[in-house]
């Protein structure tokens, strides 16, 4: 009698095709990927393509680490921002702060970490791991910035998404004055009207030339309530409109947490009834083990109400560099997938947070009549 085979090996069998020359990425990923974290990678494309990017999906996605100085904007970001792939952003300032040095016509380039740098400070030249540039490229992007943030339009508190809003549209008019295409993740989301939040806008050097314009009286303020309730708000109306959210978190960070509390603050803050993110994908190099967020898993977050549990089979998370990692994603979802309609929304952000304040003040007039009524039964 032939041993019945197990639950356990009903999986593909691992038979991958030998790679020729004639090889194509998406063959790469769906062929070759079979085991360790190249599976998770030709899971996380997988994910990506066939479900996040579903038409009724809102595509968040989180950056930490410098990804822009490494021309992740031009190669990926913004090929996906065109692409309708991507719908709204959270990311360190200096991911931005980064970007703008190209839009604005700056160079960086490629060196080699080995060298000394006491010897590239002598030469006024500033490295980034093995990407190197002139010091003066930090001092004229500060100058851009502050030139920027003087105008009329920057004299009141904001949130983030309409002060990179704002800025973008000055970039986007630089790139074009200078004849420049494609090269500022800021002018791109301006275009496209992405909107792009930092969640901590005072840890980059964006923040640090908002605070100095702050001495000599600048009314400029970033409002981080309304970063908190914007970001809410944007998760809010895609489940409300029968849609789904999918975050794609490209490291960790505070912007991990950040895209992540959206559901807390709308289930457990705001008190409206909700599930969590309907998908989770992640690209890091961070363990789990250490208690830091940058590694913490989907069924951590599960835990927190953050993603919904029916949805955690359909989670990822792939521990690769993602310089390696994502352009590997983007290639393979543009390859896989037709370009999506744009959600613009940038342009909804009035009407998204009217229906988040509307279920806030419902929830909440249900929540104190339920509390008026429970102090009566007790009174008796």
């Amino acid at each position: 009698m032939a041993k019945k085979q197990s639950k356990f090996l009903r999986g593909r069998r691992i038979d991958p095709t030998p790679i020729n020359d004639k090889t194509r990425l998406v063959d790469l990923v769906d062929s070759t990927f079979v085991a360790y974290n190249a599976a998770r990678l030709r899971e996380a494309c997988w994910l990506f393509t066939q479900k996040m990017l579903e038409p009724d999906v809102t595509v968040g996605v989180t950056l930490t680490g410098a990804l822009t100085p490494a021309g992740l904007g031009m190669s990926a970001l913004i090929p996906l921002i065109r692409a309708g792939f991507i719908d709204w952003i959270i990311s360190t300032g200096a991911n931005f702060y980064h970007d703008t040095h190209f839009g604005i016509g700056l160079s960086m380039h490629e060196g080699n970490a080995s060298t000394s740098d006491i010897v590239l400070r002598a030469e006024e030249v500033v490295r980034i791991y093995d990407i190197f540039f002139d010091y003066s490229v930090l001092l004229d992007t500060d100058s851009f910035f502050r030139r920027v943030i003087e105008a009329a339009e920057f004299q009141k508190p904001m949130s983030t998404a309409e002060f990179h809003y704002r800025c973008g549209r000055y970039v986007l008019e630089r790139e074009r004055k200078l004849g420049l295409k494609n090269k500022s993740l800021l002018a791109a989301a301006h275009e496209y009207s992405v909107p792009l939040y930092t969640s901590s806008p005072g840890d980059s050097s964006i923040g640090m030339n908002v605070a100095e314009q702050a001495l000599s009286g600048s009314k400029l303020r970033f409002d981080v309530s309304a970063d908190v309730n914007e970001t809410s708000a944007i998760v809010f109306y895609a489940k409300v409109h029968g849609g789904k959210s999918g975050v794609l978190i490209i490291g960790g960070g505070s912007p991990k947490n950040f895209v992540l509390q959206t559901e807390p603050q709308i289930q457990e803050v705001l008190g409206i009834s909700e599930k969590g993110h309907d998908y989770y994908l992640q690209l890091t190099d961070a363990r789990p083990d250490t208690g830091g967020l940058s590694g913490a898993t989907p069924s951590e977050a599960v835990s927190w109400g953050k993603v919904d549990p029916d949805k955690l089979p359909g989670t990822v998370v792939a521990y690769l560099d993602n310089t390696v990692a994502f352009p590997i994603l983007t290639c393979y979802a543009l390859a896989r997938r037709k370009p999506r309609p744009l959600k613009r929304l940038y342009d909804k952000r009035s009407e998204m947070m009217r229906e988040l304040s509307e279920s806030y003040l419902e929830a909440k007039a249900d929540r104190d009549a339920r509390a008026k009524a429970a102090t009566r039964g007790r009174a008796t």
